[in-house]
């Protein structure tokens, strides 16, 4: 009986050892993060329209700073003829004004910084959810991320799939009704 159960425990085993092993390929790719941002088309867009903002305040503001500089020069050369006392209340004017014309660019630059973070971030998520979709609907089964924070130290050239997306991504942002409306709200900047 007990020669029996080793020999059943001995075939079984080695029954078992001959199995091979499936092995299934798995699918990967990467996307070079830096090109895709660079080359998307929505995303040139919004950093466009950021700089179009910030050169058109920035001439409004720009206007206000060179009417100080023309202020503070004409107090230089009225200061002597005015009297200190006139000359210590019109200097008390003017730094205020500039601290002001600090406090109107730094609040500038924010609100652009602030403005533009928030539509890229939502840039961003809706790139992560179309590489997930693409990723599915083509049977990848890892989608890596390389770039300025690269998660990928190497890969073979085969494996990019950044110009594929890259091309998808315009496609689809060019037959989306956000892509029609902007250019006529360009031509409306422009006029």
């Amino acid at each position: 009986m007990k020669k029996a159960l080793v020999i059943i425990g001995l075939s079984i085993l080695a029954v078992s050892c001959n199995k091979t092993a499936e092995v299934k390929e798995v699918k990967t790719a990467y996307i070079d993060t830096s090109l895709l941002m660079k080359e998307y088309t929505e995303a040139k867009d919004v950093e466009a329209k950021y700089k179009a903002q910030a050169e058109e305040k920035g001439r409004q503001l720009q206007a206000e700073i060179n009417r100080f500089k023309q202020d503070a020069a004409n107090f230089q050369s009225q200061a002597q003829a005015n009297g200190q006392q006139w000359a210590q209340q019109r200097g008390a004017e003017l730094q205020k004004r500039e601290q002001q014309l600090g406090y109107a660019q730094q609040q500038l630059s924010q609100q652009l910084q602030q403005e533009s973070g928030v539509e890229m971030d939502s840039l961003i998520s809706g790139v992560k959810k179309f590489i997930k979709e693409y990723g599915k609907k083509n049977g990848y089964a890892y989608i890596y991320g390389t770039g300025d924070a690269a998660t990928v130290l190497y890969a073979e050239d085969k494996y990019d799939i950044t110009k594929e997306v890259i091309k998808a991504l315009n496609d689809k942002y060019k037959a989306s009704p956000k892509a029609e409306e902007k250019p006529a709200a360009k031509e409306e900047a422009k006029k």
